[in-house]
């Protein structure tokens, strides 16, 4: 009796002794695994698959096909030569047993491919990333009673945006402390005595 199973995007007609070689398995030399996806059981074709029927087989070893080589060449502009070797990771296995019934019954393992597995161990450690978040809320808190306690420079006369912006960046943010700026020492920005003036009577 023969089969017809899928693995791996593959298919593959087998019998029992057959030896093939598959898509890298999650199994170790000696382990016996179940093929459940099964198109096809002697005369019984699945719709897609038949129900209850699987191949068994045994885990030979783990090995790694021919080498391929991968060479790219683009020309003119570029003008450069790649060249990428690749061996892929197969499972070489022996079939055992091919069971037209019962084998969601059998006990034996399912056969899952080695990337399926990975893929699923490598998106499991997630999550606990949101509490640093919580660093630029309390910088704007802090931020907040400064900005509060800043007077509007801007309510003097000939005092713009661009002018209360620079006072700002010397540390001036009030009408104190622009009342106590002593005009001739001052050199971080240039302040107008009329300034200092208005600044006293508004502070």
């Amino acid at each position: 009796m023969f089969a017809v199973l899928k693995t791996g995007g593959k298919q593959y007609k087998v019998q029992a002794g057959d030896v093939l070689r598959v898509e890298k398995l999650a199994a170790a030399a000696g382990d016996k695994v179940q093929f459940n996806e099964i198109l096809m059981v002697g005369a019984t074709v699945g719709t897609p698959t038949v129900a209850g029927a699987g191949v068994q087989a045994e885990v030979i070893d783990q090995i790694k096909g021919e080498k391929v080589i991968h060479f790219v060449k683009r020309r003119r502009k570029h003008s450069s030569k790649r060249t990428k070797g690749h061996r892929q990771q197969l499972t070489l296995l022996r079939v055992t047993d091919i069971l037209e019934k019962g084998a969601d019954k059998s006990g034996v393992k399912a056969a899952i491919g080695a990337g399926s597995v990975s893929g699923g161990v490598a998106a499991a450690p997630a999550t606990k990333a949101a509490p640093k978040k919580a660093a630029p809320a309390k910088a704007a808190k802090a931020e907040a009673p400064a900005a509060a306690a800043a007077d509007d420079l801007t309510a003097i006369t000939g005092v713009g945006p661009a002018a209360a912006k620079k006072l700002a960046e010397a540390g001036i943010t009030t009408f104190a402390q622009l009342a106590a700026v002593d005009v001739d020492s001052f050199d971080a920005v240039k302040i107008k005595p009329e300034w200092v003036e208005q600044a006293k009577s508004l502070a």
